[in-house]
């Protein structure tokens, strides 16, 4: 059965697990899932939300088991596994730490590959890629997967993604700080992101999707180059184009979604969820041309959108837009802040959204990203104890599903 537009979703949430005494990342997810669940897996089903593995020993992901029509009580289900995961992580002086990025991982040094399922094609990806890198091991976010029913569906949802992705990071930007240093990225994340994978570039394209609306164009414009390119490397075969292709919005034909990949994950599901709602609100105004016509939503391409984009993901909400075309879309004609730009949104959605909700999103326009929000609890004191009292603030905040406030 095929689901149309809107209709269902899926959230994903990526977290690592670090050592309560040192603040070390800890490589033991096999180790939790056992405690779960007596074995090795690489996912245990725990009733609406599931537990996974990808890649790297120290991030478990929870992610809702099978696609769901309730965002409403969603952020409450996944605190609850937070909750149940830290409890069984305590024995192992281990906890969850939430944001996009470890502040003090080395990962050079710390990278432990997964080593169970899976395994092989995870070797394959660290033999082209080398996955000991900030983009590969050093990365958290949530994922939305949005379905489309038929082509019609997906080019409508596409042309939306495409015109919005520049603009997620600057509600979303959690990753301000590698290896202990300010890095002048708020999402430097998405920065890692866009050359994680130069060895093949078909991979990630422009991060912002080809002007693309059909599943057969998708295939002949981006799959097929992909699956050309990585043949060299993947003599056996065991690489789908489907994980492959790595653009900040992904479609995926095997069941017919879209797959939002610029979101950075926040300090609490509470968070997330708000800002997930927000941009299914978002995709909907567009998807229903008040603001602008499909056929000029189409007309973007990926070159103009990759600008605002990178802008955006150095300065998040205090970034100012310039590109008149874009700013026309929501009624504007001067240079303006994009988060203006989503406080205007916020104005045209806020009544389909919840009051709980709607206070979230309110809470994020006034006090900013939370990149903003660590940078602003740091007051430039880049020491290793001011940021680990930082973030352990911010584990104490996962745990409690709440929202960060410096």
């Amino acid at each position: 059965m095929g689901y149309h537009l809107f209709e269902v979703f899926g959230i994903e949430l990526e977290y690592m697990l670090i050592d309560a005494s040192n603040f070390k990342v800890n490589p033991i997810v096999d180790q939790l899932f056992i405690s779960k669940k007596g074995e090795i897996t690489s996912d245990i089903e725990n009733g609406e939300i599931e537990w996974s593995n990808e890649l790297v020993a120290h991030v478990v992901e929870f992610k809702t088991n099978g696609p769901t029509d309730d965002l409403e009580h969603l952020d409450l289900l996944f605190a609850e596994n937070i909750k149940e995961a830290n409890l069984l992580l305590k024995e192992k002086k281990t906890r969850l730490l939430p944001s996009a990025a470890h502040p003090l991982m080395q990962p050079e040094a710390e990278t432990k590959l997964w080593k169970h399922s899976s395994s092989k094609i995870y070797a394959l990806y660290n033999r082209i890629f080398d996955c000991r890198g900030h983009g590969w091991s050093n990365v958290q976010s949530m994922h939305i997967n949005l379905p489309f029913f038929d082509d019609s569906e997906f080019g409508k949802l596409h042309a939306a993604v495409r015109l919005l992705l520049p603009i997620i990071p600057a509600l979303s930007a959690s990753s301000p700080i590698f290896e202990g240093k300010s890095t002048g990225f708020k999402d430097a994340r998405m920065q890692v992101y866009k050359t994680n994978q130069k060895e093949i570039p078909q991979m990630t394209g422009k991060v912002i999707p080809e002007q693309i609306f059909s599943k057969d164009e998708y295939y002949e414009t981006i799959f097929e180059p992909i699956n050309k390119a990585i043949k060299p490397y993947d003599t056996d075969n065991i690489l789908d184009h489907h994980f492959l292709n790595s653009r900040g919005a992904i479609a995926r034909f095997d069941r017919n979604a879209i797959e939002i990949r610029v979101i950075d994950v926040q300090e609490c599901p509470k968070a997330d969820l708000a800002i997930a709602i927000f941009i299914i609100e978002c995709l909907k105004l567009l998807v229903s041309e008040d603001l602008i016509s499909l056929d000029d939503q189409k007309k973007w391409h990926e070159n103009e959108l990759f600008e605002i984009f990178d802008a955006v993901i150095k300065d998040a909400e205090n970034t100012k837009i310039s590109n008149k075309d874009y700013l026309k879309i929501f009624g504007l004609s001067q240079t303006i802040a994009v988060k203006e730009i989503w406080r205007i949104l916020f104005s045209k959605v806020k009544r389909n959204i919840s009051e709980k909700h709607r206070e979230s999103i309110q809470f994020l326009l006034n006090n900013g990203s939370l990149s903003s929000r660590i940078l602003k609890a740091l007051t430039e004191d880049f020491s290793e104890k001011n940021i680990k009292k930082t973030y352990i603030e911010l584990a104490d905040c996962l745990q409690e599903n709440k929202f960060f406030n410096p």
